[in-house]
């Protein structure tokens, strides 16, 4: 009796909660909520720098030397006369890699998501510990705040590529970028990774920790499995990029030589011995093998719930879908080498690394499988976010299959540096992951903003989306496999390739228009944040946790006591029951079996 009347001491508390100031509400809040929304926020504006990249090297591709009033508003002395120079279009493929590796798909899918949804779904008031929670939202905010103004660095960002290979990051006089833009560049990272190893220790303190009562790990929703397995990941794998970052910073300021060897510039032999630019790519690579799987695992667990709730079925596999989070997560640190195989590896080790990368299309394939099937016959709701998660299913199978090539050690030397891996990576990793997210956005709208986003204005964004995708990424396979280089900032010095000039402006005509039509989301999201239709408490009939808690966010996530779990996540359409979906606090009825698949 007294623990109970503890936990209603606890619940009063929570009610009567000191008042808050806007700074403390909508600034440096502490609530898992409002930093969800921070990073959202954050995230999207960055994919907008992102994007708007993307048109203008996409462009240059298209239409090389050629003057673009485009590139003279926004590139300045990088466009005299409006023709782009060769240093900024190294610049903008770079900064554009890295911002959508790390500030929109890691952190921003992963931030707003984690931060949301696992509190709410396991049963908790909040995360572990919010001071951390909102120090991990303000780091990232510094380490985009950085990357942004490196951006107006006198002679021009960082220009090494995102993968940002030594000797052209390691040599300040290399190039113009290599300069105070790498500086900012490696700084901004080093914020950005402490930012990340904060929430990523909260996220797994919080699911380890304060699970409510009758929550065992496996009545836990997929997605809160996900963002668990993605912090573990994190944990392991990014303190490896901090020491290569840190490594770089001593190379380029403090005279080591980790990462350079013989190196002549203009003939003038450098005072460097004895280091390898073949390190770094194992650092940068066993991180940055992860870190795909860091981006695509919590689009996974996103879409998982989705589809299962869209089609009023149980999701198909429960188990081996966690089997295959797990499996995924071991495989994914033990591949790296398959970024290598033209590094001069030894080719025994090449196979190694074969072997090993094409046995993580097993957990991959298991998951691809368990969404079709519960898919299969099901009563299925096709709403916005359903539409992008079979979106996801769709660019993750295309992307994936040719990886499997990529994985292949003899295959891969044929279009290693190609576009053809620029098509695998961009498909299977970033627009799967932006689905994921987009999906996620129009399934927890509702939960984050209390209103609903339009649902025609989302069936539209989808289409133009999806078709704009494909039309960029599937014709890069083929000018790949002709042998076309990536990263060149024209290829008109070379009659070879002349016959990729009109697949190319193709691809650049989807990418302009998919990429301004990302505005009609934009327009969508922001509009409907103050304007939506008000949302309803649990507007898709959901079986989780966060839907049994109150539309108005409160602080302490439930008034009074806090549900406790009976069942499973995905009791859709389950015999027995007056309802379609029977969610989690629903106490099981006499002689009524538990599911688990």
């Amino acid at each position: 009796m007294s623990a109970h009347a503890d936990t209603h001491a606890h619940d009063d508390d929570h009610g009567h909660h000191h008042k808050e100031t806007f700074v403390t509400k909508y600034i440096f809040s502490q609530d898992h909520k409002m930093i969800a929304k921070q990073y959202l926020i954050t995230g999207t504006i960055m994919g907008v720098i992102g994007v708007l990249m993307s048109i203008m090297f996409r462009m240059q591709i298209a239409w090389p030397e050629e003057p673009n009033v485009l590139f003279e508003a926004l590139l300045g002395k990088w466009a005299p006369d409006g023709v782009m120079d060769a240093d900024i279009y190294l610049a903008l493929v770079t900064i554009h890699g890295t911002i959508m590796v790390f500030f929109v798909l890691t952190a921003g899918l992963s931030g707003t998501f984690s931060n949301l949804l696992i509190p709410l779904q396991i049963g908790a008031r909040d995360m572990a510990s919010g001071f951390l929670n909102m120090v991990s939202y303000w780091l990232f905010f510094l380490s985009s705040v950085i990357m942004v103004i490196s951006l107006f660095v006198e002679a021009g960002p960082a220009a090494a590529g995102w993968t940002i290979y030594p000797p052209l990051s390691a040599l300040p006089m290399a190039q113009g970028g290599s300069g105070m833009g790498m500086t900012l560049w490696l700084v901004s990272m080093a914020i950005f990774i402490a930012s990340s190893l904060l929430g990523s220790l909260n996220y797994i303190v919080t699911v380890i920790n304060l699970r409510t009562k009758g929550m065992s790990m496996t009545r836990l929703p997929l997605t809160i499995w996900a963002f668990f397995v993605t912090a573990i990941i994190g944990v392991v794998s990014f303190p490896v990029l901090l020491s290569a970052a840190l490594l770089l910073i001593m190379d380029r300021s403090f005279g080591t030589s980790f990462f350079l060897s013989d190196i002549f510039i203009q003939g003038e032999v450098l005072h460097y011995q004895g280091g390898s630019p073949v390190l770094f790519e194992h650092l940068f690579w066993f991180l940055g093998h992860p870190e795909v799987y860091i981006v695509i695992l919590p689009a996974m667990g996103l879409v998982s719930e989705i589809m299962a709730s869209s089609s009023r079925k149980p999701i198909f596999g429960y188990r081996a879908m966690i089997m295959s989070i797990l499996a995924i997560a071991f495989l994914s640190t033990i591949v790296w080498g398959h970024h290598m195989f033209i590094s001069g590896m030894n080719p025994f080790l090449g196979s190694v690394f074969t072997f090993t990368t094409l046995l993580i299309a097993i957990p991959s394939a298991v998951k691809a499988f368990n969404w079709i099937t519960t898919i299969w016959k099901g009563n299925v709701q096709m709403n916005p976010a359903m539409l992008f998660s079979i979106g996801f299913v769709s660019t993750f199978i295309t992307g994936g299959l040719t990886g499997i090539i990529l994985g292949d050690s003899a295959l891969d030397i044929n279009v290693h540096d190609t576009y053809f891996v620029v098509a695998h990576f961009h498909l299977v990793m970033g627009i799967s992951a932006l689905y994921g997210m987009f999906a996620g956005i129009y399934h927890w709208f509702p939960k984050m903003f209390g209103r609903m986003l339009n649902k025609n204005l989302g069936y539209l964004h989808f289409w133009v989306t999806a078709v704009c995708a494909y039309g960029v990424f599937f014709p890069m396979h083929f000018i790949g496999m002709a042998g076309l280089p990536r990263r060149y900032y024209t290829n008109s010095n070379f009659p070879l390739f002349d016959d990729t000039a009109n697949a190319n402006v193709v691809i650049t005509m989807f990418a302009i228009v998919g990429g301004v039509f990302q505005l009609v989301y934009l327009w969508n999201f922001f509009h409907s944040i103050f304007f939506g239709k008000k949302a309803v408490q649990n507007p898709w009939r959901s079986t989780t946790l966060e839907w049994t808690a109150p539309v108005k966010h409160i602080h302490g996530n439930w008034e009074g006591e806090i549900p406790h779990v009976h069942r499973w996540a995905y009791d859709y359409s389950k015999p027995g029951h007056d309802v379609d979906f029977v969610p989690q606090n629903i106490p099981l009825k006499d002689g009524e079996e538990e599911l688990q698949h």
